[in-house]
């Protein structure tokens, strides 16, 4: 006969009453947030809403504003498949080493679940909300970023930022069809515009956090071919970035405005990445400024893709 008293069957019944399980605290909440990569959400989000607000055509406000929420959480959701894949080289990159899976904090097939399911919802409910076009793109840019860029590319090649930079290029586009129904030139030119911002912008940032790279094992264009490559490829890639920001005007899309503030702020690009290239290097490609130009042409970067898309929309809803 077993000597287990009611009292400890009450008690190990306990925790499965929902009603006496511990809530949330704010440290989880935080971590599960941190999952979603909060702030590479922010330009992406930025570039949906651009997409959205300058298509032909309008959307109803909940509509449109579920569409936005869909961008933004299929982004989440591929930042957080991208955290389950990547838990073995965030945790010995100093950048990364204290996101919740690496840490500890959330448990890996937790995450990838998260992930799986927040994917799902956002595809499902784009296609109820607007059309399953764009439903469509959404599940491409999710899966770009996950299977193309993460699963493979990012471990295998030091073009990985320039083949997998697409996925980010998606929200616009996305935006887009999701008023109009249709893939046009414009939403392309728009992808394109960010696919070719991509490599300056992450390149400026590797070479400053090239050392977590090496440390990873992980083939960034730094650690595979120097420094000194890769200043040039951010001057090369800044160079057929700034004509392209004119396409938009030379289409008749946009105003002599808008045309005007993308040839200043590309200007200020070239000459930001003119610097990168010309810091002071040894015979090795090495900074030996502690890569300050890198720095500060990866803050401008973000700015730039922020004030050139804003103006994109200001001068189409404003003065076109």
């Amino acid at each position: 006969m077993s000597d287990t008293t009611a009292s400890d069957v009450r008690g190990a019944q306990a925790p499965l009453d929902a009603s006496t399980a511990p809530p949330l605290g704010a440290s989880e909440v935080r971590d599960w947030f941190a999952l979603l990569k909060p702030r590479v959400l922010s330009l992406v989000v930025f570039t949906g809403v651009i997409g959205l607000l300058v298509a032909p055509g309008s959307l109803h406000p909940i509509l449109a504003a579920t569409a936005i929420l869909c961008i933004t959480i299929a982004a989440g959701a591929a930042g957080a498949i991208n955290m389950w894949f990547d838990r073995d080289i965030d945790a010995v990159m100093h950048r990364t080493r204290n996101r919740p899976i690496p840490a500890g904090r959330i448990g890996a097939d937790a995450a990838l679940a998260y992930g799986v399911m927040l994917a799902c919802l956002s595809v499902f409910l784009m296609g109820l909300a607007t059309n399953w076009l764009a439903a469509g793109i959404l599940a491409g840019s999710i899966g770009y970023y996950v299977f193309i860029y993460t699963m493979w590319l990012k471990r295998r090649t030091p073009q990985n930022i320039v083949i997998g930079g697409a996925a980010g290029a998606f929200p616009p586009l996305i935006g887009w069809v999701a008023v109009t129904g249709s893939i046009e030139a414009l939403p392309l030119v728009l992808f394109a515009m960010i696919f070719m911002w991509t490599p300056p912008h992450f390149w400026a940032l590797s070479l400053w956090a090239h050392q977590d790279y090496k440390r990873a094992g992980v083939p960034m264009l730094p650690v595979v071919a120097g420094a000194r490559e890769t200043r040039r490829q951010v001057l090369i890639y800044t160079i057929l970035l700034v004509p392209l920001t004119l396409v938009p005007w030379l289409m008749g899309f946009n105003t002599i405005v808008y045309g005007a503030v993308a040839a200043v702020l590309g200007a200020n690009f070239l000459r930001h990445a003119w610097l990168v290239w010309r810091d002071d290097q040894d015979s090795t490609g090495v900074s030996l400024t502690s890569d300050a130009p890198a720095r500060r042409c990866f803050k401008y970067s973000i700015f730039y893709l922020f004030i050139l898309f804003g103006a994109l929309a200001l001068d189409r809803l404003l003065l076109a």
